[in-house]
């Protein structure tokens, strides 16, 4: 019976903090705060100006440019890195419990209905959540993550660029009325069915296609920084070279239509093309400083990274309680929008050192790996002491 409970209090052990990949967790910490610039719009904006600058937010030129400078840098870039990780979590997941002789495949289900839950609630606060299509979408990458790299960067860039035929092909349908566009490109308004499908086929495809490519680059130790320092200065070269470009492209060519409905749907298509490189530039910027003299700002972006879960959770809240409190009349900037997002900055990296310097999980992950395991799983470190890389 002793050996029992070992075998079982081994099978759910957390990785140790000396056997942690420290790349894994600076690219994740990196990715969730990354991802607010363009949530932050969501939060407090009509939808539509995500992409429809002009619409809202933008009283002065510092407005514009914030504006401008936040689609080129950030739009799609961090949650790209974030469902790389994401795919390449799963992957790493079902292998783990492979190799603690545990069901793969039924534990990798159950862990990822309950992601499905915690998504639900979480779009019950607000309508921007993620984790219910990464949740949806995680079957599939236990199918996949078998198959090759190159076919798994195959068939991750091929399901990445679908939404491209589909805007080539919705965009003729629309006329310069702008009949049809709804809330994606207007603040109210019903969306056409073909707008619909650009608009679900891009939101899911990106999720999906990327966790593919996430996957292989886990195989090929990219993710965890395993690779010559000179692999990532090129990658980074080469990727922020071409796709932060293409992605200004596509703000250039908005802007000079004077944000006509007959461009709405392919001015996205040169950020599409440019996001896979432009991550990889990313990827690889990050891993080349994660690398570097060891920093108290290294520390605090790896532990933010850690409670990724309970940090993006986090920025809705106090997006929904602050944001959403704000008087009904009262039209918030792109620059005011910046300063919470700067504040939101400031107070994941204090909280998550200080949490993580007396527990060994964020609270939103020790909950969720507790109902995975359906076991208590210890939350207070034993030693804070030795969680000093957090102080």
């Amino acid at each position: 019976m002793a050996s029992s409970s070992a075998e079982r209090d081994s099978a759910h052990a957390p990785t140790g903090d000396d056997a942690r990949i420290t790349n894994l967790d600076a690219v994740r910490g990196v990715a969730v705060l990354g991802i607010l610039p363009m949530n932050v719009v969501l939060l407090a904006l009509p939808d539509s100006a995500l992409y429809h600058l002009d619409l809202a937010g933008t009283a002065t030129t510092l407005d514009w440019v914030i504006g401008v400078a936040s689609p080129v840098l950030f739009d799609q870039k961090f949650m790209g890195l974030f469902s790389m990780l994401f795919g390449a979590g799963v992957a790493v997941f079902a292998d783990r419990a492979s190799a603690k002789a545990r069901r793969p495949i039924g534990l990798s289900l159950w862990r990822n209905a309950l992601l499905l839950a915690i998504g639900i609630v979480h779009s019950w606060i607000w309508d921007g959540d993620i984790l219910v299509v990464y949740a949806v979408v995680a079957p599939l990458l236990l199918m996949a993550r078998d198959l090759g790299a190159r076919a798994l960067v195959t068939l991750g860039v091929v399901v990445y660029l679908l939404p491209v035929l589909i805007a080539l092909v919705v965009q003729p349908t629309i006329d310069a009325s702008g009949a049809g566009l709804g809330t994606y490109w207007y603040a109210t308004g019903p969306m056409s069915d073909g707008v619909t499908a650009f608009y679900d086929a891009d939101y899911l495809c990106r999720a999906l296609g990327m966790m593919l490519i996430g996957i292989a680059l886990h195989r090929r130790g990219v993710l965890a920084g395993g690779l010559d320092a000179r692999v990532y200065r090129r990658m980074a070269a080469w990727g922020l070279g071409l796709g932060l470009p293409l992605a200004a492209a596509g703000v250039v060519w908005v802007v000079a239509a004077d944000f006509s409905p007959t461009v709405a749907l392919v001015r996205a298509i040169p950020n599409t093309l440019g996001t896979i490189p432009a991550t990889l530039g990313y990827l690889a910027l990050i891993t080349l400083w994660n690398h570097a003299r060891e920093s108290p700002l290294r520390a605090r972006i790896r532990a933010v990274g850690r409670m990724a879960l309970t940090n993006y959770l986090s920025q809705s809240l106090l997006g929904v309680a602050i944001l959403g409190a704000a008087p009904g009349d009262l039209a918030l900037t792109r620059t005011e929008l910046l300063g919470f997002v700067a504040a939101v900055w400031a107070l994941q990296l204090a909280w998550s050192s200080a949490w993580l310097a007396r527990y060994r999980f964020g609270p939103a992950e020790w909950l969720w790996r507790c109902a995975t395991y359906r076991a208590w799983q210890p939350l207070r470190r034993a030693d804070p002491s030795s969680a000093a890389e957090h102080a």
